[in-house]
């Protein structure tokens, strides 16, 4: 059984703009559900990519369709997306608040040269 980050709602707005899974030299491929979850279970916990639980499948099949969809601009190409969707439907604010405060490092993390002065 596969942990769920993704109800089917959210799953039915990206499913379309994944790669197709026509075979492909070397066998059928996992489904795309099963790795999206796989990364966003180790975006969401922070886990190693070979720490991922079983129900994931293979680790090195998640992190290689990862990176994978990093290079081709899948994951750039979802999020403008529901960005764009979102912004339609009203549910997006784009304000952004910047704090104009200053905050000052302590000396011995301002680059300072340690150690005593020499003569």
């Amino acid at each position: 059984m596969v942990r769920r980050e993704l109800s089917d709602v959210e799953w039915g707005r990206i499913v379309g703009l994944l790669p197709d899974l026509t075979r492909r030299r070397g066998g059928r491929w996992r489904e795309h559900r099963v790795v999206v979850e796989a990364v966003l279970h180790k975006e969401r916990t922070g886990v190693p990519w070979r720490d991922l639980p079983e129900c994931f499948g293979p680790w090195q099949t998640a992190q290689g369709r990862f990176y994978r969809w990093v290079n081709d601009g899948t994951w750039e190409r979802i999020l403008l997306t529901l960005q764009r969707q979102a912004e339609v439907a009203g549910s997006i604010d784009w304000t952004v608040s910047v704090d104009s405060t200053i905050v000052r490092a302590h000396q011995h993390a301002a680059g300072a040269k340690g150690g005593s002065p020499r003569r």
